[in-house]
């Protein structure tokens, strides 16, 4: 047996597998990205008779192989068909060898191009962090440069030769008509009945809130704006009376709006009750009934206390209208002998609160609720009821 040469390679042989030219596969080493294309370090094994030796001898084990098979799984084929196979499977040994050896020279070249769009993708990526860094230094500068603008061209530092002005003098309130003067100043809108009117304004304004430092304030004659203001800051319940003089209250444009600020009272969870003081039992008509069913279903609690049929230790107290927000502050109509509506009061004094709300409550639970009074109201239409003499 002849030993095996190493044969060096020539540049202008064919491609593999031509005839006349043997095959020269190479190992092949990984290449990095830019490295040239040089034959792997060390000793590099050839095609030569020994791999052609080995292919052949691969190839005639398979035919033996299939030869056995075809003659132990088919033996009436007959010894053609058996050798026919048995070439058929050597020659097919044969030629998967020379496949799968054969170098895949377009592969390579695949390889080369993905390596090579790597490193230019790596390149542009670099190239933009590099632009990225710049363009944010010049932000930087440029902000850099537009606060120094700033300061030293629009806020020019002070002149340490000046004397700084002096601070005004500070503004003494002597009165209330002193600090509604300073505000009407302020809030001029230029004409001058305006400016009067402003003035005005702020002095009744703030006269009440001076007031208010006393836990007392009051007005003439009806304040609806208080009424609706402490309806719209209650935070936890509102208890109201309404007397006979209230009735043609409730047909009047300040009832719809009092009305509605106390039904957006009720949705954010603030319970409203009133009760209805009647002076005679004459009084219970459907008229009534009306107003306190329009009420109920604003989910407003309602009630009727009949003055007269009250037990004898309920009647002594007073029968004025009044309405308790948050249990703290006591919103008071006073009447004259006329029934006339005269002075609007708030008393947030503790003890005076507390009368109230325990004369608020004996009284409620001495009326009729709304069943009842229905009841009540067609006994007396009926006759049935004995009406009193008040």
């Amino acid at each position: 047996m002849s030993t095996a040469q190493t044969p060096q390679p020539d540049a202008t042989a064919g491609p593999p597998g031509a005839a006349g030219t043997p095959e020269h596969p190479t190992d092949r080493t990984p290449k990095t990205s830019g490295a040239p294309d040089t034959p792997a370090a060390g000793p590099v094994e050839h095609a030569g008779p020994v791999p052609w030796r080995r292919r052949l001898l691969v190839g005639l084990v398979a035919g033996l192989l299939a030869w056995g098979l075809a003659a132990l799984l088919s033996p009436e084929d007959g010894a053609a068909r058996q050798l026919g196979a048995a070439a058929l499977a050597a020659v097919a040994a044969v030629v998967v060898q020379l496949l799968v050896l054969v170098p895949d020279r377009a592969a390579e070249e695949r390889a080369r191009r993905a390596e090579s769009l790597l490193a230019e993708t790596a390149a542009t990526v670099r190239g933009g962090l590099r632009r990225y860094d710049e363009l944010q230094h010049g932000l930087t500068r440029h902000t850099e440069d537009m606060k120094q603008l700033v300061e030293t061209r629009l806020v020019p530092p002070p002149r340490p030769a000046e004397p700084e002005p002096p601070a005004p003098p500070l503004v003494r309130i002597e009165s209330v008509s002193d600090l509604a003067a300073n505000f009407a100043e302020v809030l001029s809108p230029g004409l001058p009945i305006l400016s009067t009117f402003v003035r005005l304004e702020m002095q009744r304004v703030i006269g009440h809130l001076s007031d208010l430092t006393t836990l007392t304030a009051e007005c003439p004659g009806e304040n609806h704006d208080w009424m609706l203001t402490l309806t719209r800051a209650a935070e936890k319940s509102i208890c109201a009376t309404s007397t006979s003089v209230d009735r043609t209250f409730w047909n009047s444009e300040p009832a719809s709006r009092y009305l509605h600020a106390q039904a957006e009272a009720i949705e954010q969870g603030v319970p409203v009750r009133r009760l209805f003081l009647l002076e005679s039992a004459r009084e219970l008509d459907d008229r009534l009934l009306r107003l306190c069913e329009e009420q109920q279903v604003l989910h407003i609690e309602v009630r009727v206390a009949v003055l007269p049929e009250l037990p004898p230790h309920l009647l002594r107290g007073t029968t004025n209208d009044f309405i308790l927000y948050d249990e703290a502050v006591s919103f008071e109509i006073d009447q004259d002998l006329r029934d006339v509506n005269i002075r609007t009061r708030l008393i947030a004094r503790q003890d005076h609160v507390q009368d109230r709300m325990k004369r608020f409550r004996e009284l409620w639970e001495a009326g009729m609720s709304l069943r009842e009074l229905e009841v009540r109201v067609d006994d007396e239409e009926d006759g049935t009821w004995m009406v009193d003499q008040g």
